[in-house]
């Protein structure tokens, strides 16, 4: 359903002015990267809760974990497939503004995961441990508990992104697929870690992705609030920023890339333009920036 300017709805818009959905390579590389960094720290996960299970020689508690890991797959397979579901059976600008909301929900929850792992990552082994140590003395259900908040808080996140992630696809099944695939990259590098035959940098791998994921939240962010405007929500729909249809080739390799990846459009609103601008300064900023650690790093090497 056309909006007042006459601009179609955003899943049309986005595949109109590309001639066509992006390429199958572009949908799932992008799904398939997302999979791999938020399978990677959800294996990591496990794999820190398995090994001191096993280093304690608790053994029988593993069927535990494995339990609360399975129930946290199956609660982000059913969150995603209800949110996908709920938006692709409502049509015209009830569709545009459940999208535009979702996406801005996605973006929110998404970036403060992001930002959380940044610091987290240092102490994450150390909580992880002492939790499961706490959970054994307790029972059954704790460790169980342990294991499924861990995993469905990563997971989550991931839900959330895809559901963003793939709203420009016009239900193509290629970013599952991609994810699926990054997945089980992802199991498979967590198997090797652990049996010691590959080493990763953590440190670089996570903030690269990290990056990554932020650009690729700025274009989902640009979309719901394009969807919003289409629905009526927000203002300056017809308020064009820029319009470079004529010299962008939507259906090139970068062309492709850009819009099948993070959501670029050649002629953006106002209000997307800026938005987008303010997302990457102020998110990139903060990913970036030292962590505070490092100030207290110092005296304890000198105190060893």
């Amino acid at each position: 359903m056309p909006d007042a300017s006459g601009a179609p709805p955003v899943s049309t818009a986005v595949l109109a002015a590309a001639g066509s959905a992006p390429s199958t390579a572009t949908q799932m590389f992008g799904s398939g990267l997302i999979g791999l960094r938020e399978g990677l720290e959800t294996g990591i996960v496990v794999m820190i809760l398995v090994a001191f299970l096993a280093k304690a020689d608790r053994r029988d508690a593993l069927k535990w974990v494995w339990l609360g890991v399975g129930l946290a797959v199956a609660m982000v397979a059913a969150i995603f497939f209800v949110i996908h579901y709920g938006t692709s059976t409502v049509t015209g600008l009830t569709a545009e503004i459940i999208a535009g909301a979702a996406s801005l929900v996605a973006v929110a929850i998404v970036t403060a995961m992001v930002l959380w792992m940044r610091t987290a990552a240092k102490n994450i082994s150390g909580e992880l441990r002492a939790g499961m140590e706490q959970a054994l003395t307790v029972g059954p259900a704790a460790v169980l508990t342990l294991a499924f908040f861990a995993v469905g808080r990563e997971g989550v996140e991931t839900a959330l992104l895809m559901v963003g992630y793939a709203e420009n696809t016009n239900g193509s099944l290629w970013p599952l697929l991609g994810l699926l695939l990054g997945i089980v990259v992802a199991a498979v590098l967590t198997v090797l870690l652990y049996l010691g035959a590959v080493r990763i940098d953590f440190a670089r791998f996570f903030k690269y992705t990290g990056v990554f994921l932020i650009v690729v939240a700025a274009g989902i962010l640009a979309y719901g609030i394009r969807a919003l405007q289409i629905g009526g929500v927000l203002p300056g729909g017809s308020t064009v920023a820029f319009d470079i249809t004529a010299h962008f080739d939507a259906s090139s390799w970068y062309g492709t890339v850009l819009g099948g990846i993070f959501n670029f459009r050649p002629e953006p609103t106002v209000l997307q333009a800026i938005a987008w601008v303010l997302y990457i300064v102020v998110v990139l900023c903060l990913f970036l920036r030292p962590a505070r650690v490092a100030a207290t790093a110092e005296p304890a090497l000198h105190s060893s």
